[in-house]
């Protein structure tokens, strides 16, 4: 028997890998650029800290930075190990973003179902947003005290309204067609809840995760900050009392990798759950 013979490639073919082979151009150019501009940045601030341009007891600079980030690992904290002060901080972010997540969707579908129920709850819910919710965190201290309570409360408080709000509009913007199908299909309100609401509204609901898992993290640390026994806060409150500046801009570091790792996170549960959507064509442009 002959073998077969391999399907030469024809013009959609060469136009796929032509493709292919400049969007991997591309992410390499964007790679290289968003490294040389952290270089570059990086560079000139030791430049400007060593030469007296600035003030290196206000500004640091980073090897007085990495110098401290590797004394934490090495040796630890005044208040421990720096993992146990990472943990409490995600931790308690993670806590407060799950719950306000929750709840944000939760009333958000429901006022976005229920006219009559938006009706009644909307100016309550207009005035909390209104609240500056930073504030908000010594309240919670004096309620809940140094506890992971309190910044638990103050990382609800962010999280929640940005996901309301998405969860509230993604509602209302369900197609009014494919409620009404459903409906001619005898489906109850609860199953167009569930199986045409709620679908159509995750993408809107996905769009709010990935800024407010950063508003939870600002709670928990601001909670730290005010008032802690340990975690990321405490970690920069203590460096600024001792006028540490290096230690200061370490834990801002560290902050930046976690929240960092965690939108990478987001965005590849996003690509995996929908995989359906159509790639970005302003990509390329």
């Amino acid at each position: 028997m002959k073998k077969a013979q391999p399907r030469s490639s024809g013009p959609g073919a060469d136009r796929t890998a032509a493709r292919a082979r400049a969007a991997r151009n591309r992410a390499l150019l964007v790679y290289g650029c968003r490294l040389l501009v952290l270089v570059a940045v990086l560079g000139l601030w030791e430049w400007f800290a060593r030469t007296g341009v600035i003030d290196p007891f206000n500004f640091s600079m980073p090897s007085k930075i990495w110098d401290q980030i590797r004394q934490w690992t090495l040796h630890g904290t005044a208040q421990g190990s720096l993992a146990e002060q990472i943990w409490a901080t995600l931790s308690e972010a993670l806590l407060g973003w799950l719950i306000g997540v929750v709840a944000g969707v939760l009333l958000g579908i429901a006022l976005g179902r229920v006219r009559f129920l938006a009706d009644v709850f909307g100016p309550y819910v207009k005035v909390l947003n209104a609240l500056p919710r930073i504030v908000l965190a010594p309240i919670f201290l004096i309620w809940f005290g140094l506890g992971p309570a309190s910044k638990v409360a103050s990382a609800v408080v962010l999280v929640f309204f940005p996901v309301f709000f998405n969860a509230f509009q993604g509602a209302r913007e369900v197609d009014r067609n494919l409620v009404a199908n459903a409906r001619i299909l005898g489906a109850s309100n609860r199953r167009v809840t569930f199986q045409v609401v709620i679908p159509s509204a995750t993408s809107w609901i996905f769009t709010s995760l990935h800024v407010s898992f950063g508003f939870a993290l600002i709670g928990a640390i601001v909670g730290e900050y005010i008032g802690a026994t340990k975690g990321l806060g405490l970690m920069v409150s203590t460096a600024q009392g001792t006028f540490n500046a290096a230690g200061v801009y370490a834990a801002m570091v560290i902050l930046a990798v976690v929240a960092l790792v965690a939108e990478g996170l987001l965005t590849f549960l996003e690509k995996r759950l929908f995989r359906w959507k159509p790639a970005d064509t302003g990509a390329g442009r």
